[in-house]
């Protein structure tokens, strides 16, 4: 299998600096703003950009993780699902929530989170951030904020290595069999 790296550790780092940014014009400040990785990635992603985001306005941003498997409509099409971290110790209501994942391809994850987020609480607004959307959506789903556009075929993988899990900061475009894809 042949694979590509198309973003290495200076990428992914300039990229979380660029949406954090992003993310603090967007919503003029950090008022009101909280953020929910869905893990694994996209939960040390959120974690670096309330880092950048405290690094640039000096505010701790409330941080969480939130799992969505149990929420995905295709739960009894796989084996049995292994359930991910759900950390939220905070009230979403009347708040801008940014959920957090590496990779937005079909939409139908960050469907699945906004259907388990609404288990939580009424936020004012949800946002997306990610850090590599590939396109090939299936549903109605677009990120606000996004570290790099990756046109792909539907035949490759994209695979965000992230040294809290991985070991090595890249992401990694792949030549893929149909479950490796995503």
């Amino acid at each position: 299998m042949s694979s590509k790296v198309v973003m290495d550790a200076k990428a992914i780092d300039r990229a979380t600096a660029r949406i954090a940014h992003e993310i603090i014009e967007k919503n003029h400040g950090t008022d009101d703003i909280v953020i929910l990785g869905i893990p694994t990635r996209g939960e040390h992603l959120a974690r670096r950009l309330c880092e950048k985001i405290k690094a640039i306005e000096g505010v701790d941003i409330p941080l969480g993780a939130l799992d969505a498997t149990l929420y995905r409509d295709d739960i009894g099409m796989k084996d049995v699902p292994t359930l991910k971290k759900m950390d939220i110790q905070f009230s979403i209501d009347s708040k801008v929530v940014i959920l957090v994942d590496d990779v937005l391809f079909t939409g139908r994850t960050i469907r699945a989170a906004m259907n388990a987020l609404m288990d939580y609480g009424r936020p004012t607004i949800i946002e997306l951030a990610v850090l590599v959307d590939r396109g090939h959506r299936e549903l109605p789903i677009k990120a606000d904020f996004v570290g790099k556009n990756l046109p792909t075929a539907r035949d490759e993988g994209v695979k965000v290595r992230l040294e809290e899990v991985d070991e090595v900061n890249e992401v990694v475009v792949f030549e893929a069999v149909a479950e490796d894809v995503k």
